[in-house]
């Protein structure tokens, strides 16, 4: 039977459409146009092609962002975006291209953009005067997203608040969206409102914020009238229009009682609730578990189908008498709209335990103080973690880490218990590890407050395998002792690719350092 040859151009509009929707806009707009064509230099032009742009790329770790190259930027710079600029509704930008994709065209439909690689330093560059815009209106941004790739250096916050996030709202008027957020493994400097003027950080039209607080007051004072449009009314009054609210503080607070409970209590609407709160509970209360969250939250929220949730409430000192267990915990959550829960809980002698109470699967995306007591669940949405115990973790509890852990990309370890102290064990700290553990997308791990015992088996290729290291904090004095002053061949390999070494304090490396580590900035 003989086969037909059907070439690209003999495909209908329709099927063509359908087929280039599937590409990335930039490759199919690289591609079409001038190739001398009409047909497919008219489909290039279709708005379908151009609302939204992407002038970023994303490597397979999904961590390192960078730009498009340098010739296809020209040729997208003079040839396309002139030609497709009424079209463009939406900008993804690198930051260093910025300058040269927004001085392209005058986009007049311009309403989103979103600007990777974020610094404090475009602010004063590009949001307090009109250079960069001086053929867009500013004004008709109404969704803009940051994405911060800075470490967070410490200062005076309330200097990055003025000088940052108040700029971008003065500058960008009509603003409904913000989100200023980090990329990866990065805090950026929150937001804090303290000892500045009432209504600093105010508008009156923005809907959807997405930005970090320093502390719980400072969220607060996001619900006191400032943002008028984002709840509706102030923070003495109800809030009927609230229907989806999120609240992730990672800081233990004391405040639960006096303040996060009747700040709930008030959301009588709600359809959505998301909580991630860590708690310090005084002596005398009870740990946060089901009954607690029926009789306090849930019932003040009617309305209430999707509630997730993740409880750390810890507390002091204990009755060594008294144990809870988790079947104990677990047995109070009678209400079927928990649907599936777990729990961990974690004594530390007398003085101190831990109760985490968590909805499944586990949104979250960060946990803190997670010790030996890891239960057997996987987390697959958890990238960053912290683990603290003060018993020693062995090769068994690392095994099971980065099974329960799957996709960990910032990982940090206060342990000052090595595995074998005693003298009848040394001969065991060689043969503790078994097989190499594997860590396929560990992005920054933080060892400063870890024994030197864990410095030798992150950095010893012959029991980890941290393929994408790019970010190491340790301790000078001990990352010296470990890789026997920056000679021995079995840490080299995983210090290969680190970009960032960041000691306990600020010093200038010798050259033996930057032998050692090739991938380090200088």
């Amino acid at each position: 039977m003989s086969q037909r040859i059907v070439y690209l151009l003999d495909l209908p509009n329709e099927i063509l459409f359908l087929i280039l929707k599937k590409l990335d806009n930039i490759d199919v707009l690289y591609s079409l146009f001038g190739i001398n064509n009409q047909r497919l230099d008219i489909i290039a032009q279709e708005q379908i092609f151009s609302n939204i742009l992407n002038f970023v790329s994303i490597s397979q770790s999904a961590d390192e962002i960078c730009s498009i190259s340098d010739s296809m930027l020209n040729r997208f710079r003079i040839d396309v975006l002139p030609r497709i600029q009424q079209n463009v509704k939406s900008l993804s930008v690198e930051s260093a291209s910025i300058e040269c994709i927004l001085g392209a065209g005058i986009y007049p439909n311009l309403t989103e953009l979103k600007i990777f690689n974020f610094n404090r330093e475009i602010v004063p560059r590009y949001f307090t005067d009109n250079s960069l815009f001086q053929h867009i209106d500013q004004q008709q941004i109404t969704d803009l997203i940051l994405i911060s790739n800075e470490n967070y250096i410490e200062q005076v916050l309330t200097k990055d608040t003025n000088n940052v996030y108040v700029t971008i709202l003065d500058f960008f008027k009509n603003l409904n969206h913000l989100s200023i957020l980090p990329s990866s493994v990065n805090d950026y400097p929150p937001l804090s409102l303290y000892c500045l003027p009432p209504m600093t950080f105010s508008s009156s039209i923005l809907t959807e914020l997405c930005i970090n607080t320093n502390n719980f007051d400072d969220c607060l004072a996001l619900l006191d009238g400032r943002l008028k449009q984002l709840t509706s009314l102030i923070l003495q009054d109800p809030l009927p229009n609230l229907e989806c609210f999120s609240l992730t503080c990672y800081k233990s607070t004391e405040d639960y009682d006096s303040v996060v409970l009747p700040l709930l209590r008030r959301m009588s609407h709600l359809k959505e609730l998301n909580l991630y709160i860590y708690i310090y509970i005084s002596a005398g209360s009870t740990f946060i578990a089901g009954t607690h969250l029926d009789n306090e939250i849930l019932i003040h929220m009617p309305r209430l189908h999707t509630f997730t949730f993740y409880i750390a409430s810890k507390h002091g000192p204990v009755d060594p008498d008294v144990r809870i267990s988790n079947l104990d915990i677990l047995s109070t959550f009678t209400n079927i709209q928990y649907r599936q829960v777990a729990c961990m809980v974690d004594y530390f002698d007398d003085w101190e335990t831990i109760c985490r109470v968590f909805s499944l699967p586990v949104k979250f995306h960060r946990l803190e103080e997670i010790g030996n007591n890891i239960p057997n669940i996987v987390f697959t949405s958890v990238t960053h973690l912290m683990l603290w115990d003060q018993d020693a973790f062995k090769y068994e509890f690392f095994i099971r880490l980065t099974q329960a852990f799957p996709f960990l990309k910032d990982l940090s370890i206060k342990n000052i218990q090595p595995p074998f102290w005693r003298s009848r064990e040394r001969h065991l700290y060689e043969n503790d590890w078994r097989s190499i553990v594997k860590y396929p997308y560990l992005v920054s791990l933080n060892i400063t407050g870890a024994h030197i015992h864990y410095i030798e088996h992150f950095l010893n290729d012959t029991k980890t395998h941290l393929p994408r290291l790019t970010e190491l904090k340790v301790k000078y004095v001990n990352l010296k002792i470990v890789t026997n002053n920056f000679t021995r061949g079995e840490t080299r390999r995983n210090c290969a690719k680190i970009k960032q070494l960041i000691a306990e304090q600020s010093m200038v490396y010798p050259k033996d350092v930057y032998d050692y580590f090739p991938s380090l900035s200088l």
